[in-house]
């Protein structure tokens, strides 16, 4: 413990249950803990969860007005991708941008020598590299570390993950057991600026001047129907749609150029080859040549083997071994080996 004392930590405090327990587990372990929670687009409600598990806690708090900059660089980022017709992931923007960008570069500022978050993953300093590994969560059905793969060793000797080595059921009972009022508290598993999850009246209400009707159309060209707007579809949807087929239908491509939406069946949404850009590697590793990895071509996917090669001067192409089903320009392939993140980046197509 002594090591720990009078390091200065700024703990990101959403008022969730891992937040909070990590800040306790921070202050146990002899930081000397503030806690910040960002001004961004939730409720008050969360904001007073934050404010008493800190009271209780006896560690400073307070709230960093973050809504200009969320706004301009995660929700206006959100539908530029959607009325391009691609699906952002915009918890990978937030992360980089604000909590590991904006929050980071205040914390520093203020003269702290970590930056701390509830995410399940591991920052790992490697002493024969010399490098820090960001590796995957010991609760691999919680694991975050996919949302995380934009950080970079600039970024991952200020940052603290103390809830990496635990489970979700343990951070509940750590809370109950600190009692926190929100031991019970239900993850959200939407969008955080996106209320009920309804994505049509988000886009109405923010985009809707962008949006035009355009045509359905099959493989060949033929035209089907009518869709409601590009941002109202992803690669793979099946509901909502509006067509009559004998098969089931699905969106297998977006033609945002022309305004057009593809549907096919099942099988078309297979694919064994896809190119990523906006590369980062967490290490820094001198990527010149195939290499094998793992990938997560999104959140709730199954790492699935694959090879990695050069594409272009700044782009990768992802060889599978087996067809994967819905690959989603937009979404973020990430690499591993084993349970280390190599890196990752955003599929083009």
């Amino acid at each position: 413990m002594s090591k720990n004392i009078k390091k200065k930590v700024m703990v990101a405090m959403s008022g969730g249950v891992d937040s909070s327990v990590a800040a306790a587990l921070l202050k146990e372990e002899g930081y000397e803990v503030f806690g910040f929670t960002m001004n961004h687009y939730k409720g008050k409600n969360d904001l007073e969860i934050a404010r008493q598990v800190a009271q209780k806690l006896k560690i400073p708090w307070s709230i960093v007005d973050c809504t200009k900059e969320f706004k301009k660089l995660v929700i206006d980022y959100f539908c530029r991708e959607y009325l391009a017709g691609r699906t952002p992931n915009p918890c990978v923007v937030c992360n980089l941008k604000i909590k590991f960008g904006l929050l980071l570069k205040k914390a520093k500022s203020l003269g702290m020598d970590y930056f701390a978050t509830g995410h399940y993953a591991i920052n790992e300093y490697d002493q024969e590299s010399n490098k820090f590994l960001l590796k995957r969560g010991v609760d691999k059905s919680k694991d975050q570390s996919y949302f995380l793969y934009r950080l970079n060793q600039d970024i991952l000797p200020y940052v603290l993950f103390p809830l990496g080595e635990l489970r979700k059921s343990q951070s509940r009972e750590l809370a109950k057991k600190y009692e926190f009022s929100n031991y019970k508290k239900e993850e959200s598993q939407e969008i955080c600026f996106i209320r009920e999850g309804d994505y049509r009246k988000f886009f109405k209400q923010n985009v809707s001047e962008n949006i035009e009707q355009g045509k359905f159309r099959d493989k060949s060209g033929n035209i089907l129907g009518l869709h409601q707007g590009i941002p109202f579809y992803t690669i793979g949807q099946r509901k909502k749609l509006g067509i009559s087929s004998n098969e089931r239908t699905y969106v297998i491509k977006i033609d945002y150029r022309k305004n057009d939406i593809i549907l096919g069946v099942e099988r078309d949404l297979y694919q064994n080859k896809t190119i990523v850009k906006d590369l980062n590697f967490v290490s820094d590793i001198k990527f010149s040549g195939p290499m094998k990895v793992e990938v997560k071509i999104r959140y709730n996917s199954k790492k699935s083997s694959a090879i990695i090669s050069p594409y272009g001067k700044s782009k990768v192409l992802i060889s599978f071994y087996e067809p994967q089903r819905a690959i989603t320009p937009g979404q973020s392939a990430v690499f591993y080996q084993g349970d280390i993140v190599i890196g990752g980046g955003i599929i083009e197509k």
